[in-house]
């Protein structure tokens, strides 16, 4: 048996992996139908992003592409946008292949419901094909079965400040619950309209899900735990390193308290099932713990063998993008809209990808990584 000090896992903080949730989806499966999958959701997509003019000194100097939703969505105040990633973490491809065969470069970013007019609707995912043009919401749902055995059907409440998409696997960031895990092939389809925002829920064979015509079933939890003397490591976004060997999930801490830590945080993820790594102990702990994060992290990314990090300075001041080691991150700022989160990075075209949060100033951006060297 392998001992702690021969461990090439960091002790104090780790993630345990609950049971998955097969009976449950199987249960909504028989009420919905068998999923559409990925598959069948790109082929109902509903709503067109717009290519922005990128003008430096609106969208940021390190600014290449950008996207807008549609008006609606640009203006939303019920939901926000958090986490991205892309079929390029997904894929050595870089895309995701249809079952007609063909190839398609997909965005998937996460929102969270702010409940500003008194129903939180948990969060989303939405997947956006750059290359139609198009987009749609899917809401993240947790099934479970009451007491009596019946199926309910839960809002997956949760910030989800990042997103990685490795495999066919979503796994997306619950602050200090650690984070969920959902597989896209489990999308599934709900009957009739979507036009009820404010209704969600199960009444026999109908579905009501705040309004989205698709939902995702969350498959499992890696629930975040601490040894003794230890603080919990607090989920705030993830990202891909798909390029180190072996590819790993990186993990940070927003903070605002000046007090609070900004640790970053590499897990070591099997390539063969894209789960994360477990010991002899059946816990996941880090390959890799660093100290010096900056104060109101909203992103970090691994990216020509350095860490790219997002600041947010408000709804009204553009953004900042810190690039180097942990502890000796170089400022770079007016790199990016106001209000930027999560990253994630694209390697054939050495771009950084990230988007924007705030109402009428929201945006789906490309950056050139060598602006940073």
């Amino acid at each position: 048996m392998t001992t702690a000090s021969e461990s090439p896992y960091v002790q104090g903080v780790h993630l345990r992996r609950t049971d998955e949730n097969v009976r449950e989806i199987a249960a909504l499966a028989s009420v919905l139908g068998e999923p559409t999958g990925l598959d069948g959701l790109l082929g109902d997509l509903k709503y067109e992003v717009r290519r922005a003019r990128v003008v430096p000194r609106l969208l940021g100097r390190a600014v290449r592409e950008a996207y807008r939703w549609d008006d609606y969505d640009e203006r939303d105040e019920q939901w926000y946008p958090q986490g991205i990633s892309t079929s390029a973490d997904a894929s050595d491809t870089e895309a995701f292949q249809t079952r007609a065969g063909d190839s398609r470069r997909v965005v998937v970013t996460t929102w969270y419901s702010t409940g500003r007019d008194g129903v939180k609707r948990g969060s989303r995912v939405t997947f956006v094909d750059l290359d139609s043009g198009k987009y749609r919401h899917v809401l993240l749902v947790s099934p479970v079965f009451d007491e009596a055995g019946r199926l309910v059907l839960r809002p997956m409440k949760i910030h989800a400040g990042g997103i990685v998409w490795a495999g066919p696997y979503l796994h997306i960031a619950a602050t200090g619950r650690g984070f969920v895990t959902a597989r896209v092939d489990d999308i599934m389809r709900v009957a009739g309209d979507d036009d009820h925002p404010d209704r969600f829920g199960l009444e026999g064979t109908s579905l009501h899900s705040y309004g989205h015509r698709y939902v995702l079933p969350v498959r499992f939890t890696y629930q975040a735990f601490a040894d003794e003397g230890h603080e919990k490591l607090r989920y705030s976004f993830m990202s891909l390193d798909r390029r180190s060997e072996p590819p790993a999930l990186l993990a940070g801490e927003y903070a605002l308290d000046p007090d609070a830590t900004t640790r970053l945080a590499r897990y070591e993820l099997d390539p063969a099932t894209w789960q994360l790594a477990t010991g002899d102990d059946g816990f996941s702990r880090p390959l890799a713990i660093d100290e010096g994060g900056v104060r109101q992290m909203q992103g970090a990314v691994l990216a020509g063998g350095r860490y790219h990090v997002t600041v947010s300075h408000g709804p009204w001041m553009p953004g900042s993008v810190f690039a180097g080691r942990p502890g000796s991150m170089r400022e770079r700022r007016w790199a990016l809209p106001m209000g930027p989160e999560d990253l994630s990075y694209w390697p054939s075209t050495d771009r950084i990808w990230s988007l924007t949060e705030h109402p009428r100033r929201r945006w789906i951006v490309s950056m050139d990584r060598r602006w940073f060297d």
